[in-house]
């Protein structure tokens, strides 16, 4: 490991992963994503992500890619959008991810790594 290099942890898992910023090529990051992806993750809290974690997003955002946001709560749809837990509605990541950005209300499943405890 050179001085530069650095031992990470994932924001998202936890995970640890080797940093090379001085080598792009070399770092465990230089992974092909889809534009949408890239989009998605400039909008993001996020410092440095694992490979598993990047490549969940680049397969998250493919699969919503021609979903719609839910605007009416008839359009919502339970165990996709949401779930319930002691009466109260708990929204997913893929319901936040629809959203588009981030509500910067600290969420339990907040997709674009929003803490409001800091």
């Amino acid at each position: 490991m050179k001085p530069d290099d650095k031992l990470k942890k994932c924001p998202r898992c936890n995970a640890q992963h080797l940093c090379v910023p001085d080598n792009i090529d070399a770092c465990q990051c230089n992974i092909s994503l889809d534009t949408e992806t890239l989009e998605f993750l400039h909008k993001t809290y996020f410092d440095c992500l694992c490979n598993a974690c990047l490549i969940y997003f680049d397969s998250l955002i493919a699969e919503i890619k021609s979903e719609s946001f839910p605007t009416k709560p008839s359009m919502l749809e339970e165990d996709i959008h949401y779930y319930l837990e002691g009466g109260k509605w708990v929204f997913t990541e893929r319901y936040h991810a629809l959203r588009g950005q981030c509500c910067g209300n600290g969420c339990r499943h907040c997709v674009y790594g929003f803490d409001n405890k800091s």
